[in-house]
């Protein structure tokens, strides 16, 4: 078990790649989330997910033999149009984006540490 310091949901990079934006987190001396922390935050403080404010977890991109797969885990709140249904409407969801799509509505979740 561990803490994370200062988690961010990255809204500065709101519309960036999850190519681009890993290397700005890194520069700013942040370490990205993984899917579990990002979830466990999110159970711990449920309002840092909002509607057109939500988050990728790029650390969590799985290894591939070029460098890492193309697919980038998000978090992100449904407005339950298409498969998932009125019935889901507004329900926080868990899925991938491709890494070279930008998103309006997608940050990069962070960390200043882990103690």
């Amino acid at each position: 078990m561990y803490l994370l310091r200062d988690v961010d949901r990255g809204d500065d990079l709101l519309g960036w790649t999850p190519n681009a934006a890993l290397p700005e987190i890194v520069g700013q001396g942040r370490t990205p989330l993984t899917i579990s922390e990002g979830i466990s935050w999110l159970l711990q403080d449920p309002s840092s997910l909002e509607p057109n404010r939500c988050f990728m977890c790029v650390g969590s991109r799985k290894a591939a033999a070029r460098g890492v797969d193309a697919r980038a885990p998000a978090i992100w709140i449904s407005r339950g149009t298409g498969r998932d249904g009125q019935a889901r409407r507004d329900a926080p969801k868990v899925g991938w984006c491709w890494a070279g799509n930008n998103h309006a509505w997608l940050g990069f979740a962070s960390t200043s540490g882990r103690d």
